[in-house]
């Protein structure tokens, strides 16, 4: 009866949970909704605010650049009466012109103050480096040599910036007797923009950017400039995209941040002016507003969180009773565990007796290959004593003898494939001691001497300092680099400089690197597998890298191989490292 009254209690409880959490998530959805249109709201606010602002700044700036040119407009007009400038054009003395100039130009506000004689030469100028060049093939020359009015010029210096010309010819008894050339210092407004956060360009009626607060939009339109930006800015934007979820659909991008853009116009020859504004100001006061909001939210939720942990109380009381039941049900459970466990073991001798058996199995399946490899070598030893014996009773010794040599090769070869089969067929060792990688690599590197001496192979080794150590066979574990070595060596035989780098590296594993400048490997699905070779028939029968992956496996290593990116194979052999505190347990 306890017991059912416990499970009453428990359901009633579960009930009022479910209800709490419904109460949770609802007050989650509500947070949500406020913070999404409150954050509409405010920035459809704030970015609408932050646009009349760079209007306004705008007509400010048009402003100013109207005033500019306008005042240097007249003074072309001004300099070309000037008495003493039209008097020392006619006689040739210039010597008080220029510093007349000088005295005009703080008094103006210019650039530059130029006089050009009717050669086009600079005859004086507020500028004493210019003295004496030729301007005359200069448009502002030119053009105002043919019109009686002032002259509006937009040229492009070496730096790329451009400069901004008033020029008028001067007049003496109806006759042209030079130039006054008036340069207009727009720059400064471009370097006061600088200043600024906003990105601001002007354009000419042609939509060339003259003047721009990024010095690379020179010369460029509009949508030109816009695209200049650097590879990565793409990725950046997308980024800026997806985590910036305060910001409007931005007009533009500059330099990968997302902008408003500004038009308005210059009362002068058609020109328009724009500015880029980021949405910094709207995110920082928008996040402001909705920072307040979350946390309010977040209050009401640990109030209640509060709530929900005072009915948890409950619940630990009746978990307590029902944990006194579920202790002795795992008292039942563990005594099961003990007997699952020794069936287990039982299964794992099973499963290694089976596995030798599959072994056993797989040497049946090869027996046709086998019985090729075999039949030949004795087909060509009875051709060869056939021959050998008739040689003998020609009285040919010398060429017996080499026959005798080609039987005894055949005998090799033979026995090479009875070798493989055993060492195949031959059951894991049960014995481990600690091995030594290194002297390991250096004694199958000393049996493959011969081998390698003759094909001329080159070898590069780089060992570590220190010896790398592991638990196993060592005959076993010197049988896998034999065949990898001799794999390494049958795929540079086309080679016209054969090479085979191995390293030997000790990190968490113990790894051991063959590399060759073979043809590399076509296929690997089947590489691993018995009697798969690419060899010639007679040449193998596939059995080399099967028996070495097993006994890797049994090593508790792995045996990978993969082709390098310049051409040739990797075959890569890791293993349990041998550590110092392994090797204190052992």
């Amino acid at each position: 009866m306890r017991f059912s009254s416990g499970q009453s209690v428990l359901k009633r409880s579960r009930t009022t949970s479910w209800r709490a959490r419904l109460a949770l998530v609802f007050l989650v959805v509500v947070a949500v909704a406020v913070v999404v249109v409150t954050n509409r709201l405010l920035t459809d606010r704030f970015t609408e605010t932050t646009r009349n602002r760079a209007e306004l700044r705008l007509v400010l700036y048009s402003g100013n650049l109207l005033s500019e040119l306008r005042q240097n407009a007249i003074v072309p007009q001004l300099l070309a009466r000037d008495p003493a400038l039209i008097s020392a054009l006619n006689t040739g003395d210039y010597t008080q012109s220029t510093q007349r100039l000088i005295s005009f130009v703080d008094e103006i506000g210019a650039a530059s103050l130029t006089l050009l004689d009717r050669d086009g030469r600079t005859v004086a100028s507020t500028d004493r480096i210019s003295l004496g060049q030729s301007h005359r093939q200069a448009p502002y020359y030119v053009d105002a040599l043919r019109s009686k009015d002032t002259i509006f010029q937009v040229l492009r210096d070496e730096t790329g910036r451009f400069r901004f010309y008033y020029s008028r010819r001067v007049d003496s008894q109806n006759q042209v007797v030079g130039v006054i050339l008036v340069e207009v210092d727009l720059g400064k407004y471009e370097r006061a923009w600088a200043g600024i956060s906003d990105a601001v360009l002007v354009t000419d009626s042609a939509g060339k950017i003259i003047l721009a607060t990024e010095p690379r939009w020179r010369g460029l339109s509009e949508a030109e400039a816009l695209q200049r930006e650097p590879v990565d800015s793409a990725i950046e934007r997308a980024i800026q995209a997806t985590a910036d979820w305060t910001a409007l659909p931005a007009d533009a991008y500059v330099q990968g941040e997302a902008v408003m853009r500004v038009e308005g116009r210059v009362a002068f020859r058609g020109w328009r002016i724009a500015s880029f504004t980021t949405y910094a100001s709207v995110r920082e006061k928008v996040n402001g507003f909705l920072a307040l909001e979350i946390m309010g939210f977040a209050i009401l939720l640990a109030l209640a969180f509060w709530m929900l942990n005072r009915k948890t109380a409950l619940r630990m009381a009746l978990f307590q009773r029902e944990s006194a039941e579920l202790r002795a049900l795992n008292a039942r459970l563990q005594r099961e565990i003990a007997e699952r466990e020794r069936v287990q073991e039982n299964l794992a001798v099973a499963e290694q007796t089976l596995a030798q058996s599959s072994k056993l199995a797989a040497l049946g399946e090869m027996s046709a290959a086998v019985s090729h490899e075999l039949n030949q070598p004795l087909a060509a030893m009875k051709t060869y004593l056939a021959g050998a014996r008739l040689l003998l009773t020609r009285n040919r010794p010398d060429e017996a003898l080499s026959s005798f040599q080609r039987i005894d090769d055949l005998l090799e070869r033979m026995g090479a494939i009875t070798k493989q089969l055993k060492s195949y067929a031959r059951h894991s060792g049960d014995t481990f001691e600690p091995v030594n990688l290194g002297d390991s690599l250096s004694s199958a590197l000393a049996m493959m001497e011969p081998q390698l001496r003759q094909r001329h192979v080159n070898i590069t080794r780089t060992l570590p300092k220190e010896p790398v150590l592991i638990m196993g066979d060592r005959v076993r574990v010197e049988q896998v680099m034999i065949n990898l070595l001799r794999n390494a060596m049958d795929a540079t035989e086309g080679a016209e400089t054969p090479e085979i780098d191995i390293l030997l590296a000790a990190g968490e594993t113990a790894v051991l690197t063959v590399r060759d400048n073979g043809h590399g490997i076509e296929h690997f699905d089947n590489l691993f597998e018995p009697f798969y070779t690419t060899k010639q028939p007679g040449d193998g029968v596939g059995l080399g890298l099967a028996i070495s992956s097993g006994i890797v496996n049994d090593l508790g290593g792995r045996l990978t191989a993969r082709n390098a990116p310049g051409g040739g194979a990797v075959f890569e052999l890791q293993l349990p490292i041998l550590t110092e505190e392994t090797r204190a347990a052992e």
